[in-house]
Order: structure tokens, then C-alpha cells, then sequence
């Protein structure tokens, strides 16, 4: 598989707050109402993509899962696909190398043609042919061959036991699309999208995504507008903020920062009903990642200082103002298998006389120098702040001398993967809500770090297993061991897990079933009237 660049988490600055609360305007919108009423959602995020062969961005993923069917999905607040184009999907025995489904009857694109097993097979192997970098083919990586034995049919043999399979394919890497509409060795560019998902879309521009409900969809989604017009704002949280309060959007999404949160959630009554603030788990989470090749940070009694050093806490407080909760673990809360191995070796609060012992044992009796390198051009401005917060909290220990370097992210990638740094900062989102996306990443082969990691056990022996466990409830042992050797092993630092906010006004409902561990933006369920 290609190394590829992940989707990582983009804040942006400052300036939604003020906007609104200069001022939070009567509602403008088109005077629908009801479940027929259509709703305007701005958003921050480019949509790099609307070609689900090539996308691998959240804004392009978002416009996936809403106009393209996969034949899986993730229900609202839940972790575990569910059959969606398909009426039901499973692995042949227990070996988790051939996955069957049967697809529902009667499916139809938006276009009035129908959704056969051969839309499904060539879909799949579009996305393989084409191998975009920017593409979703890492998570299709597994699949050997397809087989479609009728119109309803399809039979994927893998190359390897994945029982995460149901989850990827659930994904926006799943997305089905038209074969009479798409080509099959080229991606299509025309800012046109064919699916069977609960919206079709009419019209796509620098500036919105229009999208009207279609009638053709066949699934499990109940849509609950009249349409969604997609604003882009393009970085402008200004503008973004302005346009809330005016009325001309009816809900932010993705553009707010910790600071912005705090500000509103402050500053809103109990009662105000102009304006709302939706909170929503995530499973985002971000690391301090170390080059183990590097001559500082490759000693691990300099790794392990900074676990017993780095207050997540403060971090979480001073930093992103509560909109973020320690993590102590690579597999975050709220997925199955997580665990607090960091806090259960190092303790959740520094420890300055156990991270002088390590140096010393080690014989480093100088202070430590070294540089921490950020990219807060994409993983947003407060990457920065949080940065030169780690330094000073590692300086004030005085056991060491750290500096913070800050990078466009262009190079910053250039730089990880050639190994020039020795500490640096990654974020993730996951694709799907599974142990599986947070591990085999960040440690199996061609993985996102760049940081000459790699542990026998880990590679060779637990990723496997745990990918042929059809029981993902059974893989609990396996990633509690993983998570154990990262946490001796210290190749990352876990930092922290993110929180999903929207901001909105008070006639929109719905929003809290958008905002989970999925990373699905359900159009369908959010309510304006």
C-alpha cells in the first residue's frame, strides 16, 4: 500500500464568537416549516472531492455519506455497521476472508437507474484501478477479488482475515456509485455525484453544495428536512459567524475553535433560545509522536520523562478550554478496548522526581535539549499555544531545554518522513469507530507516523489476530496488551480526545445524532421549525 497523507483535525482562528455575540439576529430563513423546511449548514472544511474515488478528506467524506449509499452504515450513536443498501451482509464461517451480502430489492440511483451487484463490484474495483493518493484505497486494501453471482450478490474474497471489513466498507471508502455514470480508469472532475444515498446532489461551486432529498432512496436514514444547502466559508470564521447571526446559515459546523466554544457556552442563559451550542462525542484524538531513530528523543529515558512530565490536564484547561478531555491511550473513549495504560504507568499528574530518576538512570545528567515541531496550519492555531505550553511545562521540571518550531504542513510532511525532527505532533480522525483504526495506522507497515517504530509483537502478532476476530468484543485481551507495549514502549505520547460542537439556531433539532464517533454527518437527521 502507498503511504499516504490522513485526514487530520483543522480548527480555525478566532472571530466566530465576537460575531455572535455582537449580536444574535431573528432567524431569516425561507419561511418553510416542518420536516418539509430546508436547512443551510456553513462549514469551514473544503470539500476536496466529489468523486468518492478519490476523497479522503472529512468535507468530501461528508458529502459522501450523505449522497452515496455503502452497503453497510453506522446508525446515530452507534459503533456497529448495520445493513444499508444491502439487507444483509456476513462473513462466510469463521476464517473472515469471504464477506457476502445480499443486496436490498428494488434500489435505484438518483437518476431513476437501478443498484445492482455490478454497481457494487465495479465501485470497488474503480477505486482500486484508479488508486488515487487522495484516495480511499489503504482501507480497501484487503479486498482480493469480487464476485457477483446474480444482480443482488456480492462476494468479496480479501487477500487476508479483516474482520474490520464491515466497518471500512461502511465508510465513505463504500460508497456506491453509478456504473453507466462514472468511467472506470478516471476519476470524474465535472462536480457532479450519481448515488443512491438520501440526497442527490443538484448543484456543487466554490461557494455551496446544494442538495435535494431523493426520492429514489431505499434505506434505513428517515430524512427529516426538505434539503441542505452546503455554505463554504473557506477559513473566513468572520464571515461564517456573521452569516449565523444574520440568519443566513441555520447551523456552523466544523469552524469553531476551544476558544470560541468557551465563549459562547459562558456567555448563553439556560433559556436562550436564539442560539445553541450541540456538543457531541469524537473519537479525534492527538499525539506527540518521537523519531525513535533520533539520537534525544530515540532514548527512551527521555520519552519516559516526558510521560511523567506532560500535564494533560493543564493542557486541556489552559489550552482548549475544556472542548478536549485528557487521553491515556492510543485507542480513545467511547471505543471498545480502551484502556489507561499511560495513566496506570505514569500517573495522571507530573511527576518531576520520577522523570529526574529516568534521565539519571540512563546516565543524561544535563538538561535535556531538544526542539518540539508544530503544523498549526493543519491541526489549527492552538497546536502552537499547545506546544510552547509541553516546553514550558518540561523546561519548568529543569530538567529540560525545550524550543518549539512551528511549519507549514507541506513541509512538515516532507520533514517527518524524511526523519528531520525528533518530537512532533500528529492528530486523527478516525475512518471508522474501531481499536483497529487507531493501531494498525500508527504501527503496521507504510503507517502515518514516520517515526522508525515498529515492535515484532505488535506487527507480526497482534494486528493480525485481532484483524481475523469476527467477535471484535473478543479482541479486548489483545488490544490491552498493544496498548501496554505502546505505553513502555512510548513511539507516542498520547494527548488528548477531541469533543464535535455545531452552533445553530434554536429552531434547528436534530444535531446531537450528527455529532458522534462515526464522524457521520447525518444531513437527515437535523430539523428546522
Amino acid at each position: 500500500m502507498k503511504a499516504r497523507v490522513k485526514t487530520w483535525t483543522v480548527p480555525l482562528a478566532a472571530g466566530l464568537s465576537a460575531a455572535l455575540l455582537a449580536g444574535c439576529g431573528a432567524d431569516k430563513g425561507d419561511g418553510e416549516s416542518g420536516d418539509a423546511a430546508k436547512v443551510v449548514v456553513g462549514m469551514s472544511d473544503e470539500v476536496l472531492a466529489t468523486d468518492p474515488a478519490d476523497g479522503y478528506d472529512p468535507g468530501s467524506w461528508l458529502l459522501f455519506n450523505n449522497v452515496f449509499q455503502s452497503l453497510m452504515s453506522f446508525p446515530k450513536g452507534g459503533s456497529t455497521p448495520q445493513p444499508e443498501a444491502a439487507e444483509k451482509c456476513g462473513f462466510d464461517g469463521n476464517a473472515s476472508t469471504v464477506y457476502r451480502c445480499t443486496l436490498q430489492e428494488g434500489l435505484k440511483f438518483s437518476n431513476g437507474n437501478a443498484l445492482t451487484s455490478e454497481d457494487v463490484k465495479f465501485s470497488f474495483e474503480r477505486a482500486l484501478q484508479i488508486d488515487s493518493d487522495s484516495g480511499p484505497v489503504p482501507l480497501l486494501s484487503t479486498i482480493d477479488r469480487i464476485e457477483t453471482p446474480d444482480e443482488r450478490t456480492v462476494v468479496f474474497h480479501l487477500k487476508v482475515p479483516d474482520a474490520t471489513f464491515p466497518s471500512k466498507i461502511a465508510s465513505g471508502a463504500g460508497s456506491i456509485v453509478d456504473h453507466r455514470e462514472y468511467e472506470a480508469g478516471a476519476l470524474r472532475n465535472d462536480g457532479k455525484a450519481v448515488g443512491s444515498g438520501p440526497y442527490k446532489l443538484d448543484s456543487f461551486s466554490e461557494t455551496e453544495a446544494v442538495f435535494s432529498v431523493n426520492p429514489e432512496y431505499k434505506g434505513t436514514a428517515e430524512v427529516k428536512n426538505g434539503g441542505v444547502t452546503l455554505t463554504f466559508f473557506h477559513g473566513d470564521q468572520k464571515r461564517l459567524g456573521s452569516a449565523l447571526k444574520q440568519g443566513d446559515v441555520d447551523v456552523a459546523y466544523r469552524g469553531l475553535t476551544a476558544q470560541d466554544i468557551a465563549t459562547l457556552q459562558g456567555s448563553l442563559s439556560a433559556d436562550d433560545e436564539q442560539i445553541q451550542v450541540v456538543e457531541g462525542s469524537s473519537a479525534e484524538v492527538q499525539h506527540l509522536v518521537f523519531n525513535m531513530d533520533d539520537p534525544v528523543a530515540g532514548k527512551r529515558a527521555v520519552r519516559e520523562a516526558f510521560a511523567y512530565l506532560v500535564d494533560r490536564d493543564a493542557l486541556v484547561r489552559d489550552v482548549y478550554e475544556a472542548t478536549a478531555t485528557p487521553l491515556y491511550s492510543i485507542v480513545p473513549a467511547g471505543i471498545g478496548t480502551h484502556s489507561t495504560a499511560f495513566f496506570d504507568r505514569y500517573g495522571g499528574t507530573p511527576q518531576p522526581g520520577k522523570a529526574r530518576k529516568a534521565l539519571r538512570s540512563a546516565g543524561i545528567t544535563d538538561k535535556v535539549k531538544l526542539t518540539l515541531w508544530s503544523t498549526p496550519s493543519r491541526y489549527g492555531p492552538a497546536t502552537d499555544q499547545e506546544l510552547k505550553a509541553i516546553a514550558k511545562q518540561l523546561n519548568d521540571s529543569g530538567l529540560f531545554e525545550a524550543t518549539v518550531e512551528s511549519v507549514e504542513f507541506g513541509q512538515y510532511e516532507k520533514d517527518v518522513q524524511a526523519g528531520k525532527y525528533g518530537v512532533y505532533v500528529k492528530g486523527w480522525v478516525p475512518d471508522y469507530p474501531d481499536p483497529d483504526n487507531f493501531t494498525a495506522p500508527f504501527f503496521g507497515p507504510d503507517n502515518v507516523l514516520g517515526n522508525n517504530y515498529e515492535n515484532k509483537q505488535i506487527t507480526g502478532k497482534i494486528i493480525p489476530d485481532t484483524s481475523a476476530m469476527a467477535d471484535r468484543a473478543a479482541t479486548e485481551d489483545k488490544f490491552a496488551e498493544l496498548q501496554n507495549l505502546v505505553s513502555e514502549d512510548i513511539p507516542v505520547l498520547p494527548l488528548w480526545q477531541g469533543k464535535q460542537y455545531a452552533v445553530a439556531h434554536g429552531n434547528v433539532t436534530g444535531l446531537e445524532w450528527t455529532l458522534d464517533a462515526s464522524t457521520v454527518f447525518r444531513f437527515w437527521e437535523i430539523k428546522k421549525g
